[in-house]
């Protein structure tokens, strides 16, 4: 088939370099605009485009699907289908309507689970042992659509979202081929999504990365997993903000009792008190800092034997 690819960041880039394998034709990339990074803050193509860019490939670079020039491109380019993942601009009726076998998304969870923009996220929130990524067809609905096939991926005990959104990332470029395959040769069609087991993933703010100490050991390890790398986690100690990589429960045979939030600092290890057993921090990142292991940042603040993290300050 003649497909329009559209994504926009490295999560989308093995699905781009599956289908560039494929039987398929890929005749352009639809991508949000450059955008600044860097300390120059210099415009950069995202990481589609630039993966297209070296194979060739037309790249469109609309402020929005909306955009009149892009819906008369698309026409033109006539594709059949175009697939989409994490492409980070909603997909207008008029430009829905163009291929024939529509917009089919690639989105990283069991649908009808977890919809919304950060359903990795949502998932290790939640404490969910099996997870995946599903292709549907794009409707006007929020993740709505009728899904043509899956795939699971066991949630491993030290996943953050990073390293599990790489695994689904991976995994469901193959999905993704198989099912334009499917569609292209009329051996997949799509099913209407249960009405049963419908979650909301909304975007994960900073303040979702606030680490509440007088919740359970096992609450705060699900919440630094889940905010890395990003929104990442975070406390305080005093006033200022610190940024934790994923913590560790400590077994309950070695744990000893602390008040939430108290901090125990050892000789090679650091450790926190929770509503249960206490956490072992990984990394600390204090202010203009890099992040480092927690016992070298111990190392460099004074009395802190005791203190308490995200205490309010006094006034």
């Amino acid at each position: 088939m003649r497909l329009l690819f559209a994504g926009t960041p490295d999560v989308a880039v093995p699905s781009l370099r599956a289908l560039l394998d494929s039987a398929h034709e890929v005749v352009a990339v639809l991508t949000r605009p450059d955008a600044p990074a860097g300390r120059g803050r210099r415009l950069l193509p995202s990481p589609v485009a630039e993966v297209a860019l070296e194979a060739g490939i037309e790249v469109l670079r609309p402020p929005t699907p909306r955009d009149p020039g892009f819906l008369e491109r698309l026409t033109e380019l006539a594709p059949e289908c175009c697939p989409v993942v994490a492409y980070g601009g909603l997909v207008p009726q008029p430009a829905l309507d163009v291929p024939a076998h529509g917009w089919v998304n690639l989105h990283f969870s069991l649908l009808p689970a977890w919809r919304g923009a950060a359903p990795v996220q949502h998932a290790l929130l939640a404490g969910d042992p099996v997870t995946g990524a599903s292709t549907f067809r794009l409707e006007r609905g929020l993740d709505t659509g009728p899904v043509y096939g899956v795939m699971t991926e066991a949630v491993r005990p030290d996943d953050t979202s990073g390293t599990l959104l790489a695994r689904l990332a991976g995994g469901g470029a193959g999905l993704l081929v198989t099912t334009l395959d499917g569609i292209a040769d009329g051996s997949l069609q799509a099913r209407p999504q249960p009405a049963e087991g419908v979650s909301l993933a909304p975007k994960l703010e900073v303040a979702d990365g606030h680490v509440d100490w007088t919740a359970t050991a096992e609450q705060i390890d699900r919440r630094v997993r889940a905010c890395t790398p990003a929104p990442g986690a975070w406390t305080t100690l005093g006033t200022d903000r610190l940024k934790l990589g994923p913590v560790q429960p400590v077994e309950a045979a070695d744990a000893e009792a602390l008040a939430a939030g108290c901090v125990r600092v050892g000789r090679r290890d650091v450790l926190v008190g929770t509503a249960t057993r206490p956490v072992r921090l990984g990394t600390v990142q204090g202010p203009g800092r890099k992040p480092v292991a927690a016992a070298d940042w111990a190392r460099g603040v004074r009395d802190l034997d005791g203190r308490v993290l995200g205490e309010p300050v006094p006034a």
